[in-house]
């Protein structure tokens, strides 16, 4: 497919990759009127500029404008697929590029108390889209506007998700090895709140006669063994108010990392406090580096904080090549428009980078405690967020904690819930 752009930039070559290469399609952009004009294979027309009446339409402003600029977004229908409006002009093209991107969390105010950019003010869920791999539909659209006008020959794709489990570590026990003045401050906020089941209970683990009951290893090391690709995130910051991790120094704390490290990719859990000092990140990557005793390449956010662009510039600055924090705390979906892995772009400098961004589709806590789903109404949404993954492409990513998969407190009866997301290859077919 040759198409004709009347600049090109790095905007126009990332989204065109987005939807050719990504379907292992060829393309080739070109600003030459004569050559596109005389080329007898298929062709279409990105620009503004009549062309011998080849096929296409007028692009948007966002791709051919460099800048970080403002836009009125609304929808329209493009071929079967609604697609954004941006500045009045329809475009599924531009569409993609400002939901890939993340376009609209650059310079956001629409944050929680956490400086989070919410799900609940994005487009995609404006406009109820976050359930659905919005730039995958657009291109596929696309594509078949292409085929329908000009019989462009392309045979869409049939995919089988990979199911990969992901866990992060904040808490890697309860009770356990907390030392003496944090299990004693424990004790005093028990009495104080009058809590004598928990007083109980952390009497009983540590004295070891209960299991701790964030310790679900074993759990983690079952699925390991069921042929899933498991990645741990592991939280090493300081103790604070947010970062409540037993101390990295910690013997069998340590002993315990290099267990799971043997069963599991594991990757830094940038503490709460590092979002304000690159310091944080880098001693933390440091500290869980010589645990394992490599180098660290994978990366989530603890609280998924992510702000555009400083988050991804400094993950980039401390090498690390794979991030799994894309999606929301508060609503399940897929918060870059697709679940397939993608290279991140830094819109401030309009630049490709070498990040690989892993979407994830569901993360526990956003079922349980932000939407109030029953464990029923859960395993409903999951399905039809791994259909949408099953029909569009990409890798079926979830999120959990190690103290949300032992059936303990108010996770009661949700581990049946992991493994309904474990099988779900099965249950599809």
């Amino acid at each position: 497919m040759l198409i004709f752009v009347e600049q090109q930039n790095e905007r126009l070559k990332y989204t065109f990759d987005f939807i050719f290469k990504e379907r292992d399609l060829n393309y080739t952009l070109s600003s030459d009127t004569n050559y596109f004009i005389e080329f007898k294979g298929p062709k279409f027309n990105y620009s503004s500029i009549d062309l011998d009446q080849a096929i296409g339409f007028k692009p948007s402003p966002l791709l051919l404008n460099l800048g970080l600029e403002h836009y009125s977004i609304d929808k329209k229908l493009f071929h079967k697929e609604q697609c954004l409006t941006i500045n009045g002009v329809m475009d599924p093209i531009a569409s993609i590029f400002y939901i890939i991107t993340r376009y609209e969390e650059y310079n956001s105010s629409l944050t929680d108390k956490h400086g989070r950019h919410q799900g609940t003010k994005s487009v995609l869920y404006r406009f109820g889209w976050h359930e659905k791999a919005m730039c995958d539909r657009w291109s596929e659209d696309f594509l078949a506007y292409l085929n329908e006008k000009y019989n462009y020959a392309y045979n869409r794709k049939k995919y089988l998700p990979q199911i990969v489990p992901t866990f992060d570590i904040d808490k890697a026990y309860a009770y356990k090895h907390k030392g003496l003045f944090r299990n004693f401050l424990g004790y005093l906020k028990d009495l104080y709140s009058r809590n004598k089941e928990q007083t109980k209970e952390r009497k009983s683990v540590l004295e070891g006669r209960e299991k701790d009951p964030f310790d679900n290893y074993d759990k983690i090391y079952d699925i390991h063994r069921r042929g899933f690709d498991v990645k741990l995130f592991w939280m090493l910051g300081n103790y604070g108010k947010f970062d409540k991790n037993i101390s990295h120094k910690n013997r069998r704390h340590i002993r315990l990392i290099r267990k799971m490290n043997k069963i599991a990719s594991i990757g830094i859990h940038p503490s709460y406090k590092s979002n304000s000092n690159d310091f944080f990140i880098h001693n933390e990557i440091e500290r869980l580096q010589k645990i394992i005793e490599k180098h660290v390449r994978i990366s989530r956010q603890h609280f998924l904080i992510l702000s555009f662009p400083k988050t991804y510039q400094a993950l980039i600055e401390q090498e690390i090549e794979h991030d799994y924090s894309m999606g929301y705390a508060d609503i399940v979906g897929f918060r870059a428009g697709t679940a397939r892995e993608f290279n991140w772009f830094d819109v401030s400098k309009n630049k490709n980078t070498s990040l690989r961004i892993h979407p994830f589709a569901y993360m526990d806590g956003t079922l349980n405690e932000y939407l109030k789903l029953s464990t029923n109404e859960a395993e409903e949404r999951i399905a039809q967020l791994y259909l949408e993954t099953k029909s569009q492409g990409g890798d079926f990513l979830f999120l959990w904690h190690n103290d949300t998969i032992g059936d303990y407190g108010h996770w009661k009866g949700w581990s049946k819930v992991l493994e309904f997301s474990l099988r779900l290859n099965e249950i599809a077919d």
